[in-house]
């Protein structure tokens, strides 16, 4: 179906400003990383075109208008069918997208290209697989141990003042990086990032240490990506999926904290229960409390649905305490444990597949 059919937006969807930034986006941000050929990615389960359409159309007509990708995800696939989605359902203006790049390779450092050429040649195939003149949130997906520091704020600030970019994000980094990159940039003229997006869930509460304190202080929006625990916290005990079947990067981001976290799981089933309302929204209704946006992945159309419903639902202080009373520290995993200095001259954990990468 074509833009035409999406008349009215349904339910109660909230919007804020993202950062200081003047973006309006949707408090739920949907994540794209299951859309894309699952023939073609490091997922085996994420939707072909054809549903992923039929989910981005129906994020639409709930309100949601801020859609988040990666250039790394399905070999680009997911970016494409996110920009051939939203030509046929949205009108550009009407939307706020994202999407991410990744370091440099050590082919390309040997090859001798910049920080800047990098960054630039990441847009550019970004932009292609979209089908769009610009992006609203462009975020650095990891941070570069082998890059200067400079030249990937020389480079993002150099697309930003090409118009190919209206903003700059970052994701996967300590609080301590991102304030040395904002000074970096505040000295130099460059564009400050106006956005983190964080692993963060009421299972995994680490960002609340440092980063949480930062961005609240300098005004950053803080997103989070994993909001669910790869559907963790929106599944009863035995419940499962076919991502909780064969994502084994979710499996080793959470399988060694199970049982502990499976004390939290169930506190949200059973307030779920007394209110009468899915795991789904009470997990994320929790989430609304402590960030911007949740980029909150879907691959089915109830998960949009009730991610969406979560928008309505007001915790009390008694609730909250509930939820978060069990929690006990956790130590880093999935990309924050595996992009470190030491690891930076070995393959990356995302790459860009078999894609043609512009200026390549």
């Amino acid at each position: 179906m074509k833009r035409a059919a999406i008349a009215k937006m349904e339910g109660g969807m909230r919007y804020t400003k993202l950062g200081k930034s003047d973006l309006t986006v949707s408090r739920i941000c949907m994540g794209c990383m299951g859309f894309g050929d699952p023939h073609n990615g490091q997922h085996s389960w994420t939707l072909d075109e054809e549903h992923s359409r039929e989910i981005i159309r129906r994020g639409l007509e709930l309100g949601v208008n801020f859609f988040d990708t990666a250039v790394g995800y399905q070999s680009g696939t997911s970016e494409q069918y996110l920009g051939r989605a939203l030509r046929d359902f949205a009108k550009r203006e009407d939307v706020a997208v994202a999407t991410k790049f990744l370091p440099r390779t050590q082919g390309e450092i040997a090859a001798g290209i910049t920080g800047q050429q990098h960054i630039q040649n990441m847009i550019d195939t970004s932009l292609r697989n979209l089908g769009l003149d610009y992006v609203d949130l462009y975020i650095y997906h990891m941070w570069d141990y082998e890059t200067p520091l400079y030249d990937i704020m020389d480079g993002l600030n150099r697309i930003v003042q090409a118009g190919k970019v209206r903003y700059i994000g970052i994701s996967n980094c300590f609080a301590y990086q991102l304030a040395k990159a904002n000074a970096l940039a505040e000295k130099e003229g460059f564009a400050k990032f106006v956005s983190a997006q964080v692993h963060y869930s009421l299972i995994f509460r680490e960002e609340e240490r440092e980063m949480a304190k930062l961005c609240a202080e300098d005004n950053i929006a803080m997103t989070s990506y994993s909001p669910l625990a790869g559907g963790r916290l929106s599944k009863h005990p035995g419940e499962t999926s076919k991502r909780l079947r064969e994502d084994s990067y979710a499996k080793f981001k959470y399988d060694a904290t199970a049982r502990q976290d499976g004390i939290i799981i169930d506190r949200v089933a059973r307030l779920a229960e007394r209110r009468g309302v899915s795991m789904t929204e009470v997990s994320l209704a929790w989430l609304l409390t402590k960030v911007t946006a949740p980029v909150v992945g879907a691959t089915k159309l109830h998960h949009i649905e009730g991610a969406a419903k979560a928008v309505e639902l007001a915790l009390t202080p008694e609730d909250i305490d509930y939820l978060e009373e069990p929690y006990v520290p956790h130590k880093p995993v999935g990309v924050m444990a595996q992009n470190t200095p030491a690891a930076s001259k070995e393959q990356h954990v995302w790459g860009t597949g078999n894609q043609k990468i512009q200026g390549q």
